[in-house]
């Protein structure tokens, strides 16, 4: 891709401190974006947004928690005032709960999954939407994951959620399909990020546990998956609405 394929876009991004939110709000702005980084983790997203500032291109950050109705509405009224009606949209916060089988599972670990895993995606399109009604269309991409497609003992309620996912991105395409907004999940496999550092102790455990599962052979890399969402984003994908986007090494044609 060329590096203005966004020029003149404004893409707001949620869980975007680090990961794949963070690599695809970088791309973004890379792209020509002007992009809002929206994360419970204020300090973080501030760095990033003044280290995109610091190469040129426009960003700003806004403290955003996505299971808070007011927080979300706040942070995407916020985006809209400062850089322009948001047309591109990125809900990606997401959370992971302790593995446990469904019968172990706490109720409060199943209901913080639903709360920011999909009542959060929710809350931000219902206040992207609006948004991009006013700036003549948008693209909402929502991060879900392989385990929408592909269940794995003990994660239940990341499973769940990310497989809610696929079918409200379907919704949002049917029901805004002819005012110009298009909806669609990306699927990411393992994603060599901090989240998953930490889950599995480090990222060379990680890699020599988890990498050989996926039939590349190895896990992928957050600006694998930033170069999907650019494309998501951009007019290139212009006739695709209410499909899922797996970038995954192939793990769930196993």
């Amino acid at each position: 891709m060329s590096n203005d394929v966004l020029r003149g876009k404004v893409a707001l991004v949620t869980g975007a401190a680090q990961g794949i939110g963070l690599a695809s709000a970088q791309a973004f702005a890379s792209e020509g974006a002007a992009v809002g980084l929206l994360d419970i983790n204020l300090e973080a997203v501030e760095g990033k947004a003044a280290a995109i500032q610091a190469t040129g291109g426009r960003a700003m950050a806004r403290h955003c928690d996505v299971r808070d109705e007011a927080s979300v509405q706040d942070a995407v009224a916020a985006v809209g005032s400062a850089l322009g009606a948001v047309n591109i949209g990125m809900c990606n916060a997401a959370t992971l709960t302790q593995t446990a089988s469904i019968a172990e599972m706490p109720l409060e670990d199943w209901n913080q999954a639903l709360a920011v895993n999909l009542t959060g995606v929710f809350l931000t399109a219902k206040y992207l939407i609006p948004q991009m009604l006013s700036a003549g269309g948008g693209s909402i991409i929502i991060t879900a994951s392989q385990m929408a497609r592909v269940a794995t003992p003990q994660r239940g309620p990341y499973c769940a959620t990310k497989g809610a996912l696929l079918q409200l991105a379907k919704v949002i395409a049917l029901e805004h399909a002819g005012q110009n907004i298009r909806a669609n999940t990306l699927s990411p496999g393992g994603i060599a990020t901090d989240r998953l550092a930490r889950q599995y102790g480090d990222l060379e455990k990680a890699e020599r546990d988890w990498g050989p599962a996926h039939p590349i052979g190895r896990l992928g890399q957050p600006d694998e998956v930033a170069r999907a969402a650019v494309y998501l984003a951009s007019d290139d994908s212009r006739f695709m609405t209410g499909s899922d986007l797996l970038i995954d090494g192939g793990y769930a044609a196993r």
